[in-house]
């Protein structure tokens, strides 16, 4: 049986996609930093939907992450017909504020990991009936934003790229899909340490994981290239279009000040 393989799937999105598709009946292979969390996820979507899942605990932000998760599945000869690039965090503030290495760190996880993992599984995903990538962007990919600037182009990125693949792949069982979430209900405020202003915004907006994975889930079913999730998010998306870049720059930028 193909797995749907999850990475960043201990919490928030992640976890809400991989309890999304064990609902589904997908088999699941669980992939975050948190071994702990990791087994509680795996033993209670295994007993509540009656699936598999399994677990590997990754920094995905290493050097080789990419290699030596293929490399276990292989090993364990779980055949991928899901793979779904959930992983990601950004750091907020100005670009100087952060070292070099948080900045690299954070571009591995956010795109070079993200891209290895479609380059290593790609083959595999060819040789099944029906298969899918769903690559996680954000609603920051459709603006630059200042003091979220590295972050906001990571995600442009992911949306870019996925578009393209999306392109490449049309007449072969893949079908690839870029989910593009606004603020949600999960750790990344805290991670990204984003200011009282930011917070207050979030608040206003945000989506519960659950429901951006239902979207998320079925839209990458139904091989949609692209889905922003919530109207305040699909409006932002068509401002951001629209208006100046500079006064989207601005307003934007300004939120997390």
């Amino acid at each position: 049986m193909p797995y749907a393989l999850v990475t960043g799937a201990s919490k928030g999105i992640g976890l809400a996609i991989a309890e999304e598709l064990a609902r589904k009946k997908f088999d699941l292979i669980l992939v975050a930093r948190s071994e702990p969390q990791l087994q509680a996820a795996a033993e209670r979507l295994s007993r509540q939907y009656s699936i598999q899942a399994v677990y590997y605990a990754l920094d995905l932000a290493k050097a080789g992450a990419a290699q030596e998760l293929f490399d276990y599945c292989q090993t364990k000869q779980y055949v991928v017909s899901v793979l779904v690039n959930n992983a990601g965090y950004g750091l907020s503030g100005v670009f100087e504020s952060h070292s070099l290495a948080e900045h690299t760190d954070m571009m591995n996880v956010n795109m070079i990991t993200l891209t290895q993992l479609c380059y290593l599984f790609l083959p595999q995903l060819k040789q099944q009936s029906r298969s899918y990538i769903l690559n996680l962007g954000s609603s920051a990919a459709y603006q630059a934003i200042p003091r979220l600037s590295l972050y906001a182009a990571s995600k442009a990125f992911v949306l870019s790229f996925s578009r393209g693949l999306h392109g490449e792949l049309k007449g072969t069982s893949v079908s690839v899909t870029c989910v593009c979430p606004g603020s949600t209900d999960t750790d990344f405020i805290n991670r990204a340490q984003v200011g009282e202003k930011g917070r207050k915004a979030a608040e206003q907006v945000n989506m519960t994981p659950a429901d951006v994975a239902k979207q998320a889930v079925d839209a990458m079913l139904s091989g949609q290239v692209e889905v922003v999730t919530g109207f305040v998010n699909k409006v932002g998306k068509l401002m951001a279009w629209l208006m100046p870049k500079g006064i989207v720059e601005q307003v934007a930028g300004g939120i997390y000040q």
